[in-house]
């Protein structure tokens, strides 16, 4: 988002639920000091996968991640939160949105820093797609 000024604005709310909330560790920096982003996509991929998961009350496994936005850098001592979207049910797909905002750890401030849009397939014991449940 930009105001009229054209300073970039974050999101006041986040959208979804919530699923998880992690530490920011210093094992997780990257060269620069900062969470390394690939930790970030790991979360969030977690998080949609737990998500859909339940929805599709059973076995999903991730099929894509059509967007990724990187905001803000995660600091080691941030609580990393994650939320997840539901955008659509298919046969056997589910898209989300999953926004990672975190508290930080010196000001208590919460800030969005990441959000993707991930895509995740139902799969039953064999690992082929099934149907998602009805509601």
């Amino acid at each position: 988002m930009a105001d009229t000024s054209g300073q970039a604005k974050t999101a006041a709310e986040p959208r979804g639920e919530l699923v998880i909330r992690t530490l920011a560790m210093p094992a997780d920096t990257n060269p620069n000091g900062d969470i390394f982003g690939g930790w970030v996509l790991g979360q969030m991929d977690i998080a949609g996968g737990t998500f859909c998961a339940g929805r599709a009350r059973g076995r999903v496994a991730t099929v894509g991640v059509e967007s990724m936005s990187f905001h803000h850098p995660v600091r080691v001592g941030d609580v990393l939160c994650c939320y997840v979207e539901l955008l659509r049910v298919g046969r056997s797909s589910m898209t989300t949105n999953i926004e990672a905002w975190v508290l930080r750890r010196s000001s208590g401030e919460r800030v969005r820093v990441t959000e993707g849009r991930f895509s995740y397939v139902a799969i039953d014991d064999n690992g082929r797609p099934r149907p998602v449940p009805a509601q």
